[in-house]
């Protein structure tokens, strides 16, 4: 511990800089040179947590579900160190214990809330030993950096059958087959899904992934498909099929890209949820969160009014004035979640103006490819205007040709900030809607922080600059 200590005064030193200098990277940076310093430092910092730790991880919707449980927690009263600006590879785990960190071996927080890189889980969350683990899905991203998809669960059920064996909650989402056979086999696992027809699509759309069974091979058979490959599924061979979710929504309502409303249904009872998040994946996700917190024995009553308390994460539906416009941010980085978000867009009833960011940066995934998959046909008649912007600006704006939308309404606009001011004020009814790619939103973000629009995304919500 006293050893430790001044390497923490190091690192800290290293994230003051960057914070000076206005870099994001200091929200990783700090935990980077600690860890270079002190291999163990995630252990020996989060063995000091109270309350130990939860862990999230998802391809999709992690950074929102943590927000989510953040807010439910923070209802209960119980205090967290928790990576809420979404750095959540072992950098950004150490730079959050680093912040959290006091003398005499304390730490400023109860519970350990992290959200984890899906390509990161299975090193970083033995070195935490999570109470408990909550796994969204696996949706194809990133092929050229993480591979396809039965590799990833492969590391996810290593990860999982150890966290069970030492006594971790694990909380599946029994909708997604990937997720839900990682429970299979294991002690103590809660399933979460839906358990609404109406808001189920006809078919299985082009960008589904996990279609097949991993015990025989056989493909599955879906009796409902609310997402993706989410759904009611079964094996017509060996007879695998979902498993019975004891955490459930029901009487679903999406009301467009304001809010969402559910039946949450638990053992512990029944209750409304009034999300102010749009989407049906706003709904998995409050699923997720109320089953994580229902199973560390919080009240259904508290869970219901944390998720009615949540906000936007950063970029995920969040809405940002400039000038008279009102601009919503809706990260999209893979075709699973770029559907929901068109299937969200769709909902709303006049035409819209859009502002859409294709890049093609290391974090993004150099294969762009993926816009082919999403169905970008469904929005291309409510469209009244689309600014294409970034570094693939003019491979989007073909992508979007070829889904229907007119060539007149097409306006490609490479750099960010000129695309933003361009949509801005062209925008109609004082609306305009975002769809970044995961470095464009960091650059759109850093240009409003620049401009006085935004916080820096490092920044805790709320924060205000000097």
């Amino acid at each position: 511990m006293t050893l430790l200590a001044p390497k923490i005064v190091a690192a800290r030193a290293v994230g003051e800089l960057a914070r000076r200098a206005r870099r994001g990277g200091g929200t990783s940076l700090p935990g980077k040179v600690l860890l270079a310093l002190e291999p163990d430092a995630i252990p020996e910092l989060a063995g000091r947590l109270p309350r130990g730790s939860m862990v999230i991880s998802a391809t999709n919707g992690k950074t929102t579900t943590a927000a989510m449980v953040a807010a439910v927690l923070g209802r209960a009263g119980i205090s967290v160190v928790h990576n809420r600006a979404g750095a959540n590879m072992a950098g950004g785990v150490a730079s959050t214990l680093l912040a959290a960190a006091r003398g005499g071996g304390r730490i400023d927080g109860e519970l350990g809330l992290f959200e984890l890189d899906e390509f990161w889980l299975d090193r970083v969350a033995p070195q935490l030993e999570p109470r408990g683990i909550l796994l969204g899905n696996l949706f194809r991203d990133q092929l050229d950096r993480y591979g396809e998809l039965d590799t990833i669960a492969d590391r996810w059920a290593a990860v999982a059958a150890g966290a069970s064996g030492r006594g971790a909650r694990l909380v599946l989402n029994a909708d997604d087959p990937l997720i839900a056979d990682l429970g299979r086999e294991a002690a103590n696992v809660t399933y979460f899904g839906i358990e609404d027809p109406s808001v189920a699509v006809p078919e299985m759309q082009h960008a589904s992934d996990s279609k097949h069974c991993r015990r025989c091979g056989a493909a599955y058979v879906y009796d409902v498909v609310y997402l993706g490959h989410l759904g009611r599924y079964r094996c017509p061979v060996c007879g695998r099929e979902r498993p019975a979710p004891t955490v459930a929504a029901e009487r679903i309502e999406l009301h467009g890209t304001r809010r969402s409303e559910f039946e949450l249904v638990a053992p512990a009872g029944r209750a409304r949820v009034e999300l102010p998040l749009p989407g049906l994946y706003n709904v998995y996700n409050a699923l997720g969160a109320g089953a994580l917190c229902l199973g560390l024995g919080l009240g259904l009553d508290t869970v219901v009014a944390g998720l009615g308390d949540v906000r936007a994460a950063f970029g995920r539906a969040e809405r940002i004035a400039i000038g008279g416009v009102e601009v919503q941010t809706l990260l999209v980085k893979n075709p699973a979640g770029a559907n929901e978000i068109l299937r969200t867009l769709v909902l709303e009833p006049e035409e819209i103006d859009l502002l859409a960011i294709l890049n093609d940066r290391t974090a993004d995934g150099r294969d762009v490819s993926w816009v082919w998959d999403a169905d970008f046909e469904m929005l291309a008649e409510r469209v009244r205007r689309v600014t294409c912007a970034g570094t693939r600006a003019a491979e989007l704006a073909v992508r979007l040709k070829y889904a229907g939308v007119p060539v007149d309404r097409l306006h490609v606009v490479p750099g960010v900030a000129a695309a933003l001011d361009e949509a801005v004020a062209e925008a109609d009814r004082g609306r305009l809607y975002v769809l970044p790619t995961y470095t464009a939103l960091l650059e759109l973000r850093g240009l409003l922080a620049g401009r006085g629009q935004a916080v820096p995304f490092w920044e805790p919500a709320g924060a205000r600059r000097p």
